[in-house]
């Protein structure tokens, strides 16, 4: 799309438009008005239609070791592939209660999987990676698997995941697939299909009510959930996506993109947005990590996506690196649009990179965001304009009813529509416990108008009904918004921070440290991180940045009175979504040792504002 084009208006956008209804109780009903084009009865539909009108145009692609030369899979490749999977997985006695695990990180071998295993009407069950190679008693992932019970199971590396294959001996009766064999699995490559007209009629048999997929939550306690996905859920959600935002379908979008397929960010708004618009999914070795961004750098300069979608973290880094790189800046910022989900976008961040894209381009980059679940497949709302300010995640999508409740001074935000899911795998106890008395989904999420009087102007997330506290004094504490403006006030040096204060005087902060910037304020880039932390330098950017908070003006509950460093989240507890962002209720249980010295009385256990 050029210039001219993209600056045209409505060339990204549909106009917005909600309905508002408010009954006497409080509550709010939000609807579009848009209609919801018919979707595709299965995604598998996509693959077939696209394998068809645009044979040889690139569909997946990967570097070999993630520094090599592209490989690419043609829509053409990728159909053969994908059916070659769906007959094999059916002639194994895969089904809807037998269906395929894959415990890997993203790889064309993964989508092959994933999508031979949809084709079947086999849910495709992608596991965080962490739970495989960063776990060191492999709970969670014994409990899943035990209760996924597959037929197989997906590796990238059978060598590189020997220690959780070996965890799970025992617990499930799968055949072991991987890309690299190592003994005990069957190659990705070997695999046929031994019946073809079998797998065609299981294919003609699919219908929009089929499982697609099955994506766990996060699990900050207990065993993680399965998320049952769809093929509605899927389809109908890239559809309202089309709806609002028809430039995504006017050419094949080019996206680079590194983000797990384990969740539902990657898995669904981003791998099915590719697969929808017969686009492209250059897989990015990177991650929003100071030692893998270079790989993001080199494939965003080589291909210039069209569309990109990151977390804010990933945003960060790259904005860090278009500063001092105007050939970077030039292709980074060249895309339609960018779109940022997983957290809110930081204010600092938010104008920088508008202040770059201008500077590179211009004209400002188009930054939007959008709100939903694993449950709701996963976008519920969309903000389909350029919005004044980060934080807005727009107002509903087409097909989809958004409720809101008055609870606890917020308003919580309900999902109804074709894009929520019918449950949670072999958990009809969680099942009801998900869905109000008029059938619609609860996340436990609060949101806020961007102008109560103008509900089109969209809304802004409002943290976790059961995440805010009070204080002694009986004053809320906004834990989302407090959180956001204290990364701000600290600056690059918190990569994260856990707001406690529940029952006290005054709010604490527990810092994540970025441990980079740590060294460098302490000018000691090769110290242990711990000495780093000591630092009086180090220290002193803790308490100017609390100050600038204070400065702001509120009361208690607006900043916090002190400070200490805890450390990075642990996924083995629960602490770290696949998002990379924390889990604040887990951090606060599980840091009992670091809240009592936040709220002791001996003051070498906090930082003060200065």
């Amino acid at each position: 799309m050029d210039d001219a084009t993209r600056d045209a208006p409505g060339a990204l956008f549909a106009v917005p438009e909600v309905v508002t209804e408010r009954r006497p109780d409080g509550t709010i009903y939000l609807t579009s008005p848009k209609p919801l084009p018919a979707a595709p009865r299965a995604l598998g539909d996509w693959l077939e239609r696209y394998a068809s009108d645009t044979p040889e145009a690139t569909f997946l692609a990967e570097r070999a070791g993630g520094e090599g030369e592209w490989q690419r899979l043609s829509y053409a490749e990728a159909r053969a592939r994908v059916r070659a999977v769906a007959g094999w997985l059916l002639s194994i006695g895969a089904g809807p209660e037998r269906p395929l695990a894959i415990l890997s990180e993203n790889s064309v071998d993964h989508a092959v999987m994933a999508l031979g295993a949809m084709h079947a009407g086999v849910p495709a069950a992608t596991v965080s990676a962490a739970y495989s190679l960063m776990s060191s008693d492999h709970a969670k992932l014994k409990a899943m698997i035990g209760l996924l019970k597959p037929a197989a199971i997906f590796v990238s590396d059978e060598t590189a995941y020997a220690r959780a294959l070996a965890a799970l001996d025992g617990v499930h009766a799968a055949q072991i697939v991987a890309s690299a064999p190592a003994g005990r699995a069957t190659a990705v490559a070997e695999l046929a299909d031994p019946d073809p007209a079998a797998t065609e009629a299981a294919f003609q048999a699919l219908t929009p009510d089929t499982v697609a997929r099955l994506l766990f939550t996060s699990g900050s306690t207990g065993t993680p959930k399965a998320v049952i996905n769809t093929h509605r859920m899927l389809t109908s959600n890239q559809m309202a996506h089309r709806a609002v935002f028809p430039a995504i379908g006017a050419r094949p979008p080019v996206l680079v993109d590194w983000l797990p397929w384990s969740h539902t960010f990657g898995a669904n708004f981003v791998f099915n947005a590719a697969l929808a618009n017969g686009g492209a999914i250059y897989i990015d070795a990177g991650k929003p990590a100071p030692h893998l961004v270079h790989h993001t750098i080199r494939n965003i300069r080589e291909l210039r996506p069209t569309v990109y979608f990151n977390v804010p973290r990933g945003y960060e880094l790259l904005a860090e690196a278009a500063e001092k790189d105007a050939d970077f800046a030039r292709a980074f910022f060249s895309a339609d649009l960018m779109f940022y989900a997983g957290a809110a976008l930081p204010r600092s961040c938010w104008d920088k990179l508008l202040e770059l894209s201008a500077q590179a381009t211009g004209r400002a980059v188009t930054l939007v965001s959008s709100w939903g679940t694993t449950e709701t497949a996963p976008s519920s709302t969309y903000c389909h304009w350029q919005a004044e300010t980060s934080g807005n995640i727009g107002i509903p999508n087409p097909g989809t009813t958004i409720k809101l409740v008055p609870n606890a001074g917020k308003l919580e935000i309900r999902v109804k529509g074709p894009n929520v899911t019918p449950g949670y795998f072999r958990n009809p106890e969680k099942t009801a416990e998900a869905f109000d008395e008029e059938g619609f989904y609860k996340p436990g999420d609060a949101v806020r108008f961007a102008d109560p009087d103008d509900p089109v102007k969209g809304l802004f997330f409002d943290g976790r009904v059961s995440e805010d506290f009070k204080l002694t004094s009986g004053t809320w504490v906004n834990v989302g918004e407090l959180r956001l403006r204290g990364i701000d006030a600290l600056r690059p040096l918190a990569q994260d921070i856990v707001v406690a204060g529940e029952g006290q005087d005054e709010v604490g902060f527990l810092i994540v440290p970025a441990e980079a910037a740590a060294r460098e304020i302490a000018g000691t880039p090769d110290a242990p991180l711990e000495d780093a932390l000591a630092d009086a330098a180090v220290r002193a950017h803790v308490a100017r940045g609390l100050a600038r908070l204070k400065a702001e003006g509120g009361g208690s509950s607006r900043y916090a009175a002190r400070a200490r460093f805890t450390a990075a989240p642990d996924p083995d507890r629960g602490e770290i979504t696949d998002k990379a962002y924390m889990n604040q209720r887990a951090m606060l249980t599980n840091r009992a040792d670091d809240l009592a010295a936040l709220f002791g009385t001996d003051p070498a256990g906090w930082i003060a504002p200065a």
